[in-house]
C-alpha cells in the first residue's frame, strides 16, 4: 500500500505528514496516523483523543460497512480508501456514501492501486488527494484532474446537473 512522502490534492503536490500503520501495529504515540478500520474498533476508546485532536485518520477498504454514526466515523479529519486493485470499484462507492449520504466534509484520500486514468474520476466521488505509488509522476498526475471540463451528471463535486449550472 502507498505511503508516498508527496500527496496530490486538487489544488497542489505537497508533503504527506500521515503514516498508515499496519494491522498488527500497537505504537499509537506518533502523531498523524492513518489507522485501519478493523484496529480502530477493537482500540476505539483508547485513540478517541487522537481522533478528536485531528491527528488520526481511519483506513477503510471497499468491503467495510459502516455505520458513521455508530463507528464514530465522523470525528476523523481524514479518511483514506484502499483500492487493492485498480478494477475494483468499491472504493467509488464508499467514497459518493461518505460524501452524500453521511456529509462527511473532511479530507477524503484514495490510496493502494489508484492509477492517473481515474482520478478525474476519483475527484468526482469527492476524493480531496490521493496517495499515488512511488513509479507515478505525482506533479505529472495532477494534470488528469482536469481530464473532463464538463460532466452531465451530478457528482460530490458538482451536486447539480449539468441543465441546472447552465447561464
Amino acid at each position: 500500500m502507498p505511503n508516498n512522502p508527496l500527496i496530490l490534492t486538487r489544488d497542489a503536490v505537497i508533503d504527506n505528514q500521515w503514516t498508515i500503520v499496519d494491522e498488527d501495529h500497537s505504537d499509537f504515540t506518533q502523531d498523524y496516523l492513518i489507522v485501519p478500520y478493523p484496529l480502530w474498533q477493537i482500540n476505539k476508546s483508547a485513540l478517541a483523543s487522537k481522533v478528536h485532536s485531528g491527528k488520526m485518520g481511519l483506513l477503510l477498504q471497499g468491503e467495510h460497512a459502516i455505520n458513521i454514526e455508530n463507528d464514530g466515523v465522523s470525528a476523523f479529519t481524514l479518511i483514506a480508501i484502499n483500492f487493492p486493485s485498480f478494477v475494483d470499484g468499491r472504493g467509488f462507492s464508499l467514497a459518493r456514501l461518505l460524501r452524500e449520504r453521511y456529509q462527511f466534509t473532511g479530507e477524503l484520500r484514495a490510496t493502494g492501486s489508484v492509477i492517473r486514468d481515474q482520478l478525474c474520476y476519483l475527484q468526482r466521488c469527492g476524493f480531496s488527494s490521493f496517495d499515488l505509488a512511488d513509479d507515478i509522476d505525482v506533479s505529472d498526475a495532477a494534470e488528469s484532474l482536469n481530464d473532463l471540463t464538463e460532466a452531465y451528471q451530478v457528482s460530490a463535486d458538482k451536486p447539480a446537473p449539468l441543465f441546472r449550472r447552465r447561464t
